[in-house]
């Protein structure tokens, strides 16, 4: 059988992740509320893709992708109809990153330190298998990302065991190792990675960077 993944968000983490899953033989359908937004990935995008609305995709996929900004995150969830996506693992790679300009390169947050959006999301929709993976590097590198010092590291969490292994399959095929934090409150640690990885970024325009985990 083959493999269906929903996308909710027709931005370039979306589009990027979706031609992931395809180029690996995946079916996938992008949900938006602007079709026309997406119309040249469309016409790209092979066989297999397809898009739809919110609640299309959520019904559609095997497991979701939720790729949003962080401040939409409940509001297309809510779209998407949550009962949609009842018992499914859906990807959360959202960041909770606040509509204000950074200081000094370091984004604000809308959420408070002992406290993330993914909780937020699992608190709020809790038959729906949360996995927080792919928040903490740009899209340029979210499959196949491509360094002299061997694959990057990213760090996943969430409360749904199974779902966590469907993720790191995911990751093991988009040329990724993971570390699994633990349980959703590991978020509160994993978001803000987000804010170290960008500040290179903003101060120096250097983008080409992920985190890897050393061991001894």
């Amino acid at each position: 059988m083959v493999k269906r993944v929903g996308v909710l968000g027709s931005g370039v983490v979306g589009q990027v992740l979706a031609n992931g899953f395809l180029k690996n033989g995946y079916e996938v359908m992008i949900g938006t509320r602007d079709k026309n937004q997406l119309a040249d990935w469309y016409e790209n995008a092979g066989e297999n893709a397809s898009v739809g609305s919110f609640e299309d995709a959520a019904n559609f996929g095997h497991f979701v992708v939720l790729a949003v900004k962080g401040s939409a995150a409940e509001f297309v969830l809510d779209l998407a109809g949550a009962a949609n996506l009842h018992g499914k693992t859906v990807i959360d790679t959202c960041n909770p990153i606040e509509e204000e300009e950074p200081v000094n390169g370091v984004l604000k947050f809308f959420t408070k330190p002992n406290h993330s959006l993914m909780e937020r999301l699992q608190e709020k929709y809790s038959k729906i298998h949360f996995v927080k993976a792919f928040s903490c590097v740009g899209n340029a590198l979210m499959v196949d990302p491509k360094f002299d010092e061997g694959k990057p590291t990213m760090f996943i969490c969430g409360d749904d065991e199974e779902s966590k292994k469907k993720v790191t399959e995911v990751l093991s095929m988009f040329g990724w190792e993971w570390e699994d934090m633990g349980a959703v409150e590991a978020a509160r640690a994993i978001e803000p990675l987000c804010m170290l990885w960008c500040i290179p970024g903003l101060l120096k325009n250097d983008w080409n960077h992920a985190f890897k985990l050393l061991k001894a």
